[in-house]
């Protein structure tokens, strides 16, 4: 049996020993409703205020800023439709932008609201490499525009767009600006204040916190619909009964992040470097996907000519290596990925899409076995056509 190498940081991380070791007294001992006003309440409260308070010192943003959510997702949809509701009753925006390479928790709650509350969802262009020009955002942001929607690094191709360049044009513009900053979160700087944003939504399990615990990011004062209702939890705009356990879980790995950022950056770029060179000049027909140098320190993506990407990734897998046909919900899907076609792509390089994303338990002899392997994989996979 060959040991297995996981390669998939992107999709998600394992949980942190010292996360774990944080989470685990509030599933057994302090398990209080932090809603009830008994001790075992005031407990869980406690910690509740406590890591909200530890989110919001690394957001550099108001306590009561930070609302905790289910994941990423939720953050996103919580963000781009609470906003874009809001802005209509307070002045009748009709109009969202937002890029076609979002995630899916962006774009697909944008057509929600363009199908189900009428309003008009207009992209904003990309370049080669995925990201947007800032200039553009100007150029097509509206007296009715209510939210400009940009991710701050992208999921499959992990180029980094210029956020707070595109936040100022927005705040210039008196239009609110959300970024999802799901995947940017463990290597990037999330200073709210400097990224000019008014809405940012995280996800735990991408910088090894638990799955199930999300956060976003809410500027204080702006026009913000609940998409959930009920309780009174998180001022009002996502209720349900807290999960203390992930809750505390996040706000520990968040702490480390920012603690360990440059640390966790000098350990992943090089491997990738590594990795991104030897790709490039042993595989022929292989082209790099995103920004050659502004894309996430842990990420590598490419795009194979006549390659079937899920035969490939099978083919990694059973030598014992994980890995991702660019986004992770993509998995088992034959249809070319939307990200690779907004940014020039034809179907038949599109479907031979691999994506490589590491992380802090990997290590130089791992990138360079995969790096061995990874040219035999593909000549295995352009095989298949051949027959």
């Amino acid at each position: 049996m060959n040991t297995k190498t996981y390669l998939d940081y992107a999709a998600t991380t394992p949980v942190d020993s010292r996360v774990l070791e944080a989470m685990l007294p509030y599933f057994r001992d302090n398990f209080g409703n932090p809603s009830s006003v008994h001790t075992f309440g005031q407990q869980a409260e406690a910690a509740l205020e406590e890591s909200r308070e530890t989110l919001a010192k690394g957001l550099n943003c108001r306590p009561d800023e930070v609302i905790f959510t289910g994941c990423g997702s939720e953050s996103d949809n919580l963000a781009l439709r609470g906003a874009a509701l809001g802005s209509r009753t307070l002045c009748s925006a009709d109009h969202i932008l937002i890029s076609p390479v979002e995630h899916h928790a962006v774009s697909r709650t944008a057509h929600e609201m363009a199908a189900h509350h009428g309003f008009e969802v207009e992209y904003l262009p990309v370049d080669e490499h995925g990201a947007v020009e800032p200039e553009l955002v100007q150029a097509m942001i509206r007296p009715t525009t209510a939210v400009v929607s940009v991710m701050y690094a992208n999921n499959e191709i992990g180029t980094i767009n210029q956020i707070a360049e595109i936040g100022a044009i927005c705040q210039k513009n008196h239009v609110l600006f959300h970024t999802d900053a799901v995947q940017a979160a463990g290597y990037l700087p999330v200073d709210t204040q400097t990224l000019n944003v008014d809405l940012l939504s995280l996800g735990a399990h991408k910088f090894y916190g638990p799955k199930g615990i999300g956060a976003l990011y809410v500027r204080k004062g702006i026009p913000i619909v609940p998409a959930q209702t009920g309780g009174s939890q998180e001022f009002g705009l996502r209720a349900g009964t807290h999960n203390i356990p992930y809750i505390v879980g996040m706000a520990r790995a968040f702490e480390l992040a920012i603690e360990e950022r440059i640390s966790r950056v000098e350990h992943v770029r090089p491997l990738r470097d590594q990795l991104i060179k030897k790709v490039l000049e042993e595989i022929p027909d292989v082209q790099l996907t995103g920004h050659p140098t502004e894309r996430l320190p842990n990420h590598a993506s490419f795009v194979f000519n006549n390659v079937d990407g899920n035969a490939l990734l099978s083919i990694l897998d059973i030598e014992g290596y994980a890995c991702s046909s660019g986004s992770a919900c993509k998995t088992g899907d034959p249809e070319p990925s939307d990200v690779l076609l907004s940014i020039g792509f034809d179907r038949e390089w599109a479907l031979g899409s691999l994506r490589v994303t590491l992380g802090a338990a990997t290590i130089s002899s791992q990138v360079k076995n995969f790096g061995k392997f990874l040219p035999e994989a593909v000549e295995r996979t352009r095989s298949l056509f051949r027959v």
